[in-house]
């Protein structure tokens, strides 16, 4: 950690470009849609900031510069660098600072809290994300003809329909296109931006800090506030770093300073440059950056551009959720693989069907890409601020910097990320409560999960018998043995299984083998092969196992039980009995949680996916032994 190294860093020159080429389509897929709307944003009329030339250059200084120091400096210089064994993301930062040490010890339940609402934000990101982008890019057909302006919100649900019910395919077929046609998009992207450039070269001057200066010294508080608009040409920071897991560190340094950052400076100079010479067209600037015989092709290209943008934060979502269910911050779910050879390839159905519902809510109660700009930002400006904390834990603790060093960095990031979070604030009331709503739910649904799981495990190890106490009973009374092995899930690695009592007590026998089975999710993202087993031997013929796996892997117990070797015999897959426990939890007023969120975490546990489906069990082997539980 720290290196900015990864397992999956390319070994070899045509490796690094393959790779790169891929995280054009990835990771920048999101930003690299902004040019779409973000200038014409700035100059919305609700903020009162005229297409002066002053005040144009001075937007152009101000998207220039965010860009530089955001994500150049901020995101690809420092924070690629806090990699958990090679993930990102600020599910993995948090994990990376679960356990940091003495030195913020007292800090470690905030700093599990900052992160965790944090990822809890990146759920409304998801939301808004596919529906501004299809959506900015169909009303693309309102330049060539007003006649298509009915046909826009229609247009935009149907390709969101198409979007969402190809999820289940999974991304592998489409995946190999999303690299040459986002390549293909930034490639036209600084094509008009130079064209239109070469017209009126003295919009380079905007890359003049003064000009930014000069901007908010004109324009005052309304010029922060237009901040918040500017903040959108740097929104994909957040899944740039979610995305070092897929790519490596140098893949996507690689394509931002070759292809993308160019790309996109000239095609904002460009828009400058246009809007220079005919102000009137700030209503639509990137369109009318096209003639008019290359109108359509570029709508269908920047659909295509926002659909690839819109996959990319789908399958975020898709990874964040399996990340948490991991590590314990919700109910297990359903979860597919959708590709043999890369593991990050899933399909959630429960999280794509609230994608999509959510997606088409938003496209028609907002109508237009402008009213939804007004929701976005906000989600990921806070969600800016909580990565660059828990970066300054990160090196602190675990580099080594000393306080001081660590105060100035992080005080200079915080700057700028706290001027865009400032900015965005007034946007709460015309659209930004809706990420915060679904980040609050998120949050109280995690929190919940979380705690509600605690108590429940306090709860069976206040009921459970000691596994030497359990030895020395059966040895006194030694119960009936039968043919087979029987598999006993527990997550209390000591203790002894419920379902192993409530069988005995009601069955009169043991199976000639007993496998005692605790899976264990590790705080990171693989669990290394020697450390993925562990055997002993417990009582007669009585086994205990511990499997570990990252919370970026999926685990497969009857797979992993198959290939092991325990008491001097292999194991018999077919001959496996597998005793399950099923709660039915009864809230009730004791100590613990509130009657309310004892009855959500109830329902998330009726709810849940069962052990059987999420560990990979054979139905035809499993018995269920239930219970009922207080909490």
């Amino acid at each position: 950690m720290g290196t900015g190294g990864s397992r999956h860093e390319p070994k070899g020159g045509k490796d690094l470009l393959v790779l790169s080429l891929a995280a054009v389509g990835i990771v920048y897929g999101d930003i690299g849609t902004s040019p779409i709307y973000a200038l014409r944003e700035s100059f919305h009329h609700s903020h009162g900031i005229d297409a002066t030339g002053a005040n144009i250059l001075g937007v152009l200084s101000l998207i220039f510069w965010s860009l530089v120091l955001v994500i150049s400096v901020k995101y690809l210089g420092f924070i690629l660098r806090a990699d958990n064994d090679g993930e990102g993301g600020i599910i993995a930062l948090t994990a990376l600072v679960a356990h940091p040490g003495e030195k913020v010890a007292k800090h470690r339940r905030m700093l599990g809290l900052l992160g965790l609402f944090g990822a809890a934000l990146l759920y409304g990101d998801s939301m808004i994300t596919p529906a501004i982008s299809v959506l900015s890019a169909i009303e693309g057909l309102e330049v060539a003809t007003p006649a298509f302006r009915p046909w826009v919100i229609p247009i935009t649900i149907g390709i969101l329909l198409g979007l969402f019910a190809f999820q289940r395919r999974g991304t592998a077929g489409v995946g190999a296109v999303f690299g040459p046609v986002t390549a293909l998009w930034f490639l036209v992207l600084a094509a008009l931006g130079v064209v239109n450039i070469l017209h009126n070269p003295h919009v380079l001057t905007a890359l003049n800090p003064l000009h930014a200066v000069t901007f908010f010294g004109d324009n005052g508080f309304q010029g922060v506030l237009v901040l918040g608009s500017v903040f959108l040409v740097v929104t994909g920071g957040e899944a740039l770093y979610a995305d070092l897991g897929h790519f490596g560190t140098r893949p996507i340094r690689l394509a931002w300073f070759v292809l993308v950052l160019p790309a996109l400076l000239l095609n904002y100079m460009g828009q400058g440059a246009l809007v220079l010479k005919h102000p009137e067209l700030i209503r639509q600037p990137f369109f009318s950056m096209a003639p008019s015989w290359g109108l359509i092709p570029l709508v269908i290209l920047t659909t295509a551009a926002t659909v690839i943008a819109s996959q990319a934060v789908i399958s975020g979502a898709f990874s964040l959720t399996r990340q948490a269910v991991q590590l314990g911050y919700l109910p297990r779910l359903t979860i597919h693989q959708t590709s043999s050879e890369r593991i990050g390839q899933i399909y959630i159905p429960l999280v794509n069907a609230a994608l999509l519902v959510a997606c088409i809510g938003l496209v028609i109660g907002f109508g237009s890409s402008s009213n939804l700009a007004a929701a976005y930002g906000v989600a990921v400006t806070t969600d800016m601020v909580f990565t660059t904390l828990l970066f300054g834990v990160v090196v602190y603790v675990r580099w080594g910097w000393n306080a001081i060093a660590v105060t100035v960095l992080v005080a200079f990031f915080l700057v700028i990320d706290l001027g865009f979070w400032i900015a965005n604030l007034p946007k709460i009331p015309a659209g930004g409560w809706f990420p915060i709503l679904i980040a609050t739910g998120m949050f109280i649904l995690m929190t919940t999960w979380r705690r509600g799981r605690g108590i429940l495990r306090d709860e069976m190890e206040r009921r459970n018998m000691a596994f030497d106490d359990f030895v020395e009973s059966i040895s006194r009374h030694p119960p009936m043995r039968v043919p087979g092995t029987a598999v006993y899930m527990d997550s209390n690695p000591a203790g002894t299984p419920r379902t192993l009592l409530h069988n005995l007590k009601h069955n009169k026998v043991l199976h000639e083998r007993v496998i005692l089975l605790t899976v264990v999710t590790l705080d990171s993202p693989r669990a290394r092969p020697e450390e993925r087993v562990a055997i002993r031997e417990v009582g007669p013929s009585m086994y205990r196992i511990r499997f570990c796996f990252g919370f970026s892997e999926q685990p497969d117990v009857h797979a992993w039980l198959s290939d092991l070797e325990v008491g001097g015999a292999p194991i018999r897959p077919m001959e496996l009995t597998y005793v399950l426990g099923r709660e039915r939890l009864i809230p009730s007023k004791r100590p613990g949680m509130a009657l309310w969120r004892e009855r959500l975490f109830s329902f998330m546990s009726r709810n849940a996916t069962g052990a059987t489906t999420y560990f990979r069990i054979p139905p035809g082997q499993v018995v269920e032994l239930g219970m009922q539980l207080e909490i």
